[in-house]
């Protein structure tokens, strides 16, 4: 193409920073064919910068960074390499010579939202461009000022060399991506769009027919443009001066207009009306994105739901409005903290939405609105639940600067936080729905959740001090959540079922807030739920402990996960459970569901942080050694180095890895490099034991460097067994109860495989070695004591076959063998977890300390 204009409206997201790439077009010959950027820099405005060809032009201030949606156009000819920038419709940069040689080649990829550096992939993320894009079009001719003007006014893109229309069907998108449903968001601020509905309606004696018009909007907008005037008498449009105010049937300002454009649906079509025709219900005329007038809005959201039926809602409506309390409200919490009122200002919305979303919750409404939206979105009861789950932690970081709780009750949902100062001896924390619902009932009276004394102990060793406890409650979920959401249970029940799973309880959660900074606290926690009603089948249905894992909505597996919970009690009406999302040391090599009670995972957590931090201070200081010391390169000391960098960063990356849980995409990441330093820590081991073996059994004694190959052992194959093992995942490559390998689906076996096939090798070698030491002390005790006893000559033989079993012990991973027996014993999760996260120490203490070479370097050191 000789020109080409690209018009978009766009919201960039004000917490990123830096280069965001807003389209990139590829061509085989030319990877940086045609593309615009942005330059987003805090405090700010947004740059805007066109690059044709490899030739890159200056960037150019556009707008403010914030979240509102902005029109952006961008044009270009081969003519003179002219260029073209426009926003809101109107040109705010203009140049030329930006590649005038050549045109824009054919056969090429158009990427929205990702830069290209090699022909339609290797995506860069610090240049992906975040927040959302709509209507793209593009044409083959550049559009002038007046065209992009008029379609700017008018909300539709000019036909006219269109080549490409916006369309969700015409283009292939990124399963990872989120639809955020929002109506248009150029018809925000057109007063024409909405005035001629409401007009319409009015000259046809629809709705109003016989309402009495009472209300008043002030439009005084501070331009000299000409605007649109309706003249009610004779019907007809014309055109006058717009900073003139004029009768009408409605004058408002423009701003108002956001609270009305929401989707067109039955829903807000009422709502609609409930704002213009119930005076009690005011909304404020200087309607902007804060949380006043979010608390407002959802006033009127209550009363429409409350007098509206139950056949008002839709599975659109629904989605809107949870995504509304997910995107907007807990945005907007952390940017308005400071107001004096903001902590009853989230107390108010939080009341209204609760409310709603108990409504929405009642059966027989919720069976109205759940199912598919019309983009194909799965819109169910856990949608609801989980906006009410972002409400909360915004609502309990508020409320924790003020250190105060809230209680809320309705029919279906029950909300308790409580802010509390943790201490040494802390007391176990106990909710039961019974004493805080106004609504309890026979068959929930049992229902209780316990976070156990130890664990908030545990949380208090790690330094948090002041906790927000958030608690909710949901009673009747069981009669709206279908069948075919169905709980898991064992890997067998899975392949062999004949009966579909169902939830036979109320649904309740337990999140702990850290009041000094928003983030959540794992913990683990107790509970026990009735069951409302028992069904007798043909056949025992055992009860499964279950949470709902929102990382899996969007995916093809059930959102049900039983990951890190088990059943501690049950008999017919009431079941007990216990959900760990903790992580310790010996859950690396647990190929099977771990089955430790809450005071047993507790001992392991804290000596995992204990052996792994005096490791990690051990193997930093022994790294130092034999790097700053002049001892001899060798391949040993280098094969030693390599071992002791993959060790410290794996017992880093453990040690950091419970920050990362309720993060899907950081826990994944966690997990896999936690997979290939580990894997890296055992292949180096692997090649100790090999070097060993070429040294002492194969008597190879020349220097011969063959490094290149251990390299490629110790790193090449790790790197290859941690991508197998990711892409025979399936997407469930990291555990939903912590940072490390799933162990429900195998994925486990990507590690505890390699690691017990190597352990096995080198197993070998320290007993081939083992046998030459004991020959080699038998034939030195023979030739330097002939009148020794044979006792004396036995002691001496053991000995020396001791020593080489302890000193090879740590480089060659062998302790690590008591790990096959985890799963069966918590005895041997406790020797295996003193015996590995101390290997740092050990290997510290024999190749530092008690190293002959190690110790006279430091005496010659020091004697300089």
């Amino acid at each position: 193409m000789g020109s080409v204009t690209v018009c978009t409206h766009l919201r960039f997201d004000p917490n990123c920073f830096g280069i965001s790439t807003i389209f990139s077009y590829s061509i085989q010959s030319y990877i940086n064919e045609f593309q615009l950027r942005a330059n987003l820099i805090q405090g700010k405005p947004v740059k805007l910068a066109l690059l044709v060809h490899g030739i890159h032009g200056s960037y150019q201030e556009a707008f403010d960074h914030d979240d509102s949606w902005r029109s952006v156009c961008v044009s270009w000819s081969q003519n003179g390499g002219r260029w073209a920038l426009y926003t809101g419709g109107l040109e705010f940069a203009r140049g030329d010579g930006l590649n005038s040689s050549e045109s824009i080649g054919p056969d090429g990829h158009f990427i929205i939202g990702q830069e290209q550096d090699t022909f339609g992939g290797s995506f860069k993320k610090d240049e992906s461009f975040s927040g959302s894009i709509t209507e793209l079009h593009i044409w083959d001719r550049v559009l002038n000022s007046s065209e992009i003007f008029t379609m700017e006014k008018e909300c539709s893109p000019i036909s006219s060399g269109l080549v490409f229309k916006w369309s969700e069907g015409a283009m292939e998108i990124e399963s990872s991506l989120t639809s955020v449903w929002r109506d248009n968001p150029c018809q925000v601020g057109n007063f024409t769009v909405l005035a001629s509905a409401f007009l319409d309606s009015f000259l046809d004696g629809n709705s109003l027919q016989n309402r009495t018009i009472s209300f008043e909007f002030v439009h005084s907008p501070q331009s000299e443009e000409n605007c649109d005037i309706f003249d009610p008498v004779v019907g007809d449009w014309s055109l006058a001066k717009c900073n003139s105010a004029r009768g009408a049937v409605c004058q408002f300002k423009k701003e108002v207009l956001d609270v009305f454009s929401l989707l067109n649906t039955p829903f807000f079509s009422k709502l609609h009306k409930d704002l213009l025709t119930k005076p009690e219900l005011t909304v404020n005329t200087s309607w902007g994105r804060d949380p006043t007038s979010l608390q407002q809005l959802f006033q009127v959201v209550l009363h429409t739901v409350e007098a509206g039926g139950p056949n008002l809602l839709t599975s659109s409506d629904v989605l809107y409005l949870s995504q509304m309390i997910e995107t907007d409200l807990t945005a907007l919490a952390s940017t308005h903290s400071a107001r004096y009122d903001a902590a009853e200002v989230m107390v108010s919305i939080a009341t209204n939405y609760v409310k709603v979303a108990s409504l929405m919750l009642e059966p027989h409404m919720a069976t109205q609105w759940m199912g598919l939206t019309e983009d194909g979105v799965s819109v169910g009861p856990f949608t609801v639940v989980r906006s009410i789950d972002s409400l909360t932690e915004a609502l309990a970081d508020m409320l924790s600067v003020e250190k105060r709780g809230f209680t809320l009750s309705t029919k279906n949902i029950d909300v308790y936080m409580k802010w509390l100062r943790l201490s040494e001896e802390q007391c176990s924390q106990v909710f039961k729905p019974s004493v805080v619902g106004s609504h309890a009932t026979n068959s929930n009276g049992q229902d209780e959740l316990i976070i156990p004394d130890t664990e908030l102990q545990r949380i208090h060793t790690l330094g948090y001090e002041e906790v927000m406890f958030i608690h909710t409650h949901y009673s009747h979920l069981s009669e709206i959540v279908s069948g075919e959401q169905e709980p898991p249970g064992n890997h067998q029940e899975k392949i062999k079922r004949s009966l579909p799973g169902h939830l036979a309880s109320a649904v309740i959660s337990a999140t702990i807030r850290d009041a000094s900074k928003p983030q959540t606290i794992p913990v683990a926690v107790q509970y026990t739920l009735s069951s409302s009603h028992v069904v007798e089948y043909s056949q025992r249905v055992s009860p499964v402990c279950a949470f709902w894992n929102f990382s899996l909505m969007h995916s093809h597996t059930s959102s049900w996960s039983s990951d890190g919970c088990r059943v501690t009690f049950a008999d017919s009406s009431v079941t007990s459970c216990l959900c760990n999302h903790t992580t310790n040391f010996a859950v690396l090599m647990n190929y099977l569901e771990s089955k430790w009670s809450p005071e047993e995972e507790l001992i392991l957590t804290k000596l995992t942080f204990i052996g792994s931090g005096a490791s990690l201070c051990a193997l930093v200081v022994t790294l130092m050694l034999f790097t700053v010391l002049d001892i001899p390169k060798s391949d040993r000391t280098s094969i030693h180095k390599n071992l002791f960098i993959a060790l410290i960063c794996a017992q880093v990356i453990l040690l950091c890895s419970g920050s990362a849980i309720h993060n899907k995409v950081a826990c994944t990441l966690v997990a896999a490099l936690l997979h290939l330093f580990f894997m890296a820590a055992f292949s180096w081991m692997l090649v100790e034991g090999l070097l060993l073996w070429s040294k002492v059994v194969a008597v190879n004694l020349s220097e011969d460097r063959h490094m290149k190959y251990y390299y490629l052992i110790g790193w090449g194959l790790p790197v290859l067994i941690v991508t197998i093992t990711l892409a025979s995942a399936s997407g469930k490559y990291a555990a939903d109860g912590y940072c490390w390998l799933s162990v429900q689906n195998g994925v486990i076996w990507g590690f505890a495989g390699p690691v017990i096939f190597i352990i096995m090798v080198n197993i070998m070698i320290l007993t081939r070695v083992v046998v030459i030491t004991i020959s080699t002390a038998k034939r030195r005790s023979i030739m330097l004591a002939m009148g020794t006893s044979p006792v004396e000559q036995a002691y001496e033989q053991i000995r020396a076959a001791v020593k080489a079993v302890l000193v090879l012990l740590p480089i060659l991973g062998l302790t690590w063998l008591c790990g096959v027996l985890v799963p069966f014993s918590i005895v041997m999760a406790y020797i295996f977890i003193l015996l590995n996260s101390l290997q740092g120490l050990f290997i510290f203490l024999i190749y530092g300390v008690y190293n002959t070479e190690v110790s006279l370097h430091c005496v010659s050191r020091l004697s300089e």
